[in-house]
């Protein structure tokens, strides 16, 4: 494994301090359900997926977590458990879908297999805490939440990439590729 350069190092700053600026953003967006949101800070994992591989997205997930729930009062809480679950379970099945399907899923593909999981995950430790079977009724609306966000973020990330593409700011080949 080698040591990161100073531009994957610049480009995991950038990344992680937006999905910060994302995550307290999104604090303030309206939500038809307490649980809803758009995943907004997720771009930031799925853009540092595609570019630099599964190790700096989850850099960027777990400090978007843990950092994101420090400055908004959750730390420690159930919220900060159920979404630390939910976060580090969907980086997960996007980095192994990266790795086992290769190039057969892009943003948008990848998207939404990571906001499925978010919202199973989501839904099944919330499950733990309430200990009520009554949970599976939002399973509907829950799955219709990550089509809609898993979409959103995966036409983002596409877009984004074109455009940091055009700009010059991905390298030659991006590691998330390479096995």
């Amino acid at each position: 494994m080698s040591t990161p350069g100073p531009r994957q190092l610049a480009r995991l700053g950038l990344l992680t301090g937006a999905a910060l600026a994302l995550y307290i953003f999104e604090q303030w967006v309206p939500r038809p359900l307490p649980w809803m949101r758009p995943g907004l800070a997720n771009l930031a994992v799925l853009l540092a997926l595609l570019v630099q591989g599964p190790a700096p997205a989850l850099a960027v997930q777990l400090t978007k977590w843990l950092v994101g729930s420090l400055l908004t009062g959750s730390l420690g809480g159930p919220a900060f458990v159920i979404a630390g679950v939910a976060g580090s379970g969907s980086w997960a099945a996007m980095s192994l879908t990266r790795r086992w399907a290769g190039r057969l899923f892009g943003p948008l593909g990848l998207s939404l297999i990571g906001a499925t999981a978010h919202q199973l995950l989501q839904l099944a430790t919330a499950g733990l805490f309430v200990h009520q079977l009554g949970l599976l009724f939002l399973l509907p609306l829950a799955l219709l939440s990550a089509l809609f966000s898993g979409a959103f973020i995966g036409l983002l990330g596409g877009a984004a990439l074109k455009k940091l593409a055009a700009n010059g700011w991905l390298p030659a080949a991006p590691i998330a590729g390479s096995a």
